[in-house]
């Protein structure tokens, strides 16, 4: 039995709530510096080029890359033999998101309640899901989400009668209806299966993956490939000037699920879809 003092996972979601609102994931930031490359039109060009230089100014200045420096959405696999010791578990992650977000000078912008609409002021309390996992680490990923995407997500309960093409449709419609909202290129979480909750879990799990690493199954990433094409047919294009590039990558994870249902969730993510982790 290892343990963990709760101070240590405090300041470890501190400093991650920092970095991950003003560093992107490498293969994303690739991703956007590519992305004038292959889009076609000239006003698409020129919009890479603004988010490029938004990337950089954003290095140079320490300042976040977004001002919608969203809500704390934290997984968090925990290894049945560590011991957590000196303090509650989601006190001390909710302690290290609002010391992250007032050091960090990060817009706080959570309501304690949906209808009273009272701003915490502190950007808590976090979205946290655990996971026991054998071992003795305990591995956290801080994804703070913006909502102008979030507002964009979608769910539908599809009978197992539904082909491929309709989810591919689905998917593809999502995205139409939410045209320059989500502030593409976007990433595009997609959850196949599970029930009604855990197939939108799957759809954050999703957006929260690399952008170079491709579903594991030969059938899921080709069907990652074949969404990825249909939604930068819609013409969207880079914050919704029009272009070739509307979606930079599609992610599935998938899940068993029942014999009379299909459930399908589909997650948007915004061109900085943020996402930092440690291991303790």
């Amino acid at each position: 039995m290892r343990e963990i003092q709760a101070a240590q996972i405090t300041e470890a979601v501190r400093a991650l709530c920092i970095q991950a609102n003003k560093v992107l994931p490498e293969a994303l930031e690739q991703c956007i510096r590519c992305g004038a490359d292959q889009e076609q039109s000239q006003a698409g060009k020129a919009v890479f080029a603004d988010l490029c230089a938004n990337l950089d100014a954003a290095r140079e200045t320490n300042l976040p890359i977004c001002q919608d420096t969203g809500m704390a959405v934290i997984f968090m696999q925990i290894g049945q033999d560590v011991h957590i010791t000196g303090g509650d578990l989601r006190e001390a992650v909710n302690k290290g998101v609002a010391a992250g977000y007032l050091d960090g000078y990060l817009r706080c912008s959570v309501v304690s309640d949906p209808l009273e609409r009272v701003n915490t002021n502190n950007n808590t309390p976090a979205v946290l899901h655990l996971d026991i996992v054998p071992g003795e680490e305990i591995c956290i990923d801080v994804c703070p989400k913006g909502f102008g995407s979030e507002n964009m997500s979608a769910m539908r309960m599809f009978t197992p009668a539904a082909s491929t093409d309709d989810i591919i449709g689905f998917v593809t419609d999502t995205i139409a209806k939410a045209g320059s909202n989500p502030c593409p290129p976007i990433i595009v979480g997609v959850g196949i299966g599970g029930d009604f909750e855990q197939c939108a879990l799957l759809a954050k799990k999703a957006l929260c993956r690399d952008v170079s690493v491709r579903n594991p199954k030969p059938l899921y990433a080709e069907l990652e490939e074949k969404m990825l094409a249909s939604v930068n047919r819609l013409g969207i294009g880079p914050q919704g000037f029009g272009g070739t590039v509307t979606a930079l990558a599609v992610n599935i994870e998938q899940s068993a699920t029942h014999i009379a249902g299909l459930p399908v969730a589909v997650n948007v993510g915004c061109h900085v879809t943020r996402h930092a982790s440690t291991v303790l």
